[in-house]
């Protein structure tokens, strides 16, 4: 069974920095696609960052190029995303997401994703 679990949210200031973890489990971790996702109050989920399938990638969507970096570990199944120079638009909440099969930058389209987290929330204020 898929289990994805988020961590790391918070409220910090604009500027600030703050790292997303989420531990995989239930799948060949390795194999799947999966990326980062998030939903801002009243607008429409969107992707974030992402890896294809079997370790394509990664992928950024062009409001988050040069400040986040996703990475991975495989021997511990989790994914990471480094959010740097955090802005109030970065405010939603984030979702980890996977399917196992992603080709290249189709991993950011929520639609493709069959197995979600329940998300963290994070919060850019000052």
């Amino acid at each position: 069974q898929v289990h994805l679990e988020e961590s790391g949210g918070g409220l910090v200031q604009p500027g600030a920095s703050l790292k997303l973890s989420c531990a995989a489990s239930g799948f060949t971790f390795d194999f799947y696609g999966i990326g980062w996702f998030r939903q801002a109050p009243g607008k429409e989920r969107e992707g974030v960052s992402c890896f294809s399938s079997l370790g394509g990638g990664p992928f950024y969507a062009d409001s988050v190029k040069g400040r986040f970096t996703i990475s991975r570990d495989n021997a511990r199944q989790t994914l990471y995303l480094q959010m740097n120079s955090l802005e109030p638009d970065d405010t939603a909440v984030y979702y980890c997401a996977t399917n196992p099969v992603l080709y290249g930058r189709n991993c950011l389209e929520p639609g493709g994703l069959e197995y979600w987290g329940k998300g963290t929330l994070v919060t850019v204020s000052s």
